[in-house]
């Protein structure tokens, strides 16, 4: 894959915390006894809620940007909700990089050149670098943290079913869902019986837990490393 993350991401998980996904009918079955009525709707890029302002940036700029938002999600996801197997979250992450790797390839591309060009080529690359960062620190989330796992596990697996170079429709039908679930949702089954859903650990920090092509690592998504 022709891109990497690197400092922003690492940085990112210190600050942040970080999560995952699970599926649908698992999800119902288990975290909910009342299924949260998130909003939802195709949204633009140019929206506020998408995530931090791009001033001045172009239509293809904007899809990117929606892109790299959802992607931003979705590790964060695949980091913060381990506590359930049945979400599968480092897998339907990884598959993710793997599916789209040409499209997200391509986002990191415009976002790059966006911040180059409005902040100059010397200090683009640190403002990319902050934009990327504060974006994972906007995902964070733990009074939301079932609710927004519930609902990135159902899109994580919709992106998988998307074919390769239409990633975006999923970012543009769900982005709005997405954003919507950081607000908590209480009415959890876990309330009620502890013993249903384990409790959340705190996700690895390390970097040796990506691989050169962004991926998460299998042994950082079991409890034994997430606990050290």
């Amino acid at each position: 894959m022709a891109y990497r993350f690197g400092k922003a991401r690492i940085v990112a998980l210190v600050v942040a915390g970080i999560v995952a996904v699970t599926s649908p009918q698992a999800a119902s079955a288990q975290m909910f006894l009342t299924q949260p009525d998130f909003a939802k709707g195709p949204i633009e890029g140019s929206d506020p809620l998408v995530g931090l302002p791009i001033p001045g940036a172009t239509p293809a700029e904007y899809r990117a940007h929606m892109l790299w938002n959802l992607r931003a999600g979705l590790n964060v996801a695949a980091l913060q909700c381990q506590f359930s197997p049945f979400m599968r979250a480092v897998d339907n992450y990884n598959a993710i990089l793997g599916h789209h790797s040409k499209e997200l390839a391509s986002a990191y591309a415009t976002m790059t050149a966006y911040f180059k060009r409005v902040r100059g080529p010397k200090e683009g690359q640190k403002a990319f670098d902050d934009y990327t960062t504060s974006t994972y620190n906007n995902f964070s989330t733990l009074q939301a943290q079932y609710g927004f796992c519930q609902t990135a596990t159902a899109i994580a697996k919709e992106a998988l079913t998307r074919p390769k170079g239409e990633l975006y429709l999923t970012a543009q039908q769900r982005m709005r869902e997405l954003r919507s679930s950081l607000v908590p949702f209480t009415d959890r089954i876990a309330a009620y019986n502890p013993y249903l859903i384990p409790a959340p650990t705190l996700p690895p920090l390390d970097q040796a837990c990506y691989d050169r092509k962004d991926r998460l690592k299998k042994k950082c998504a079991t409890p034994a490393y997430a606990g050290k």
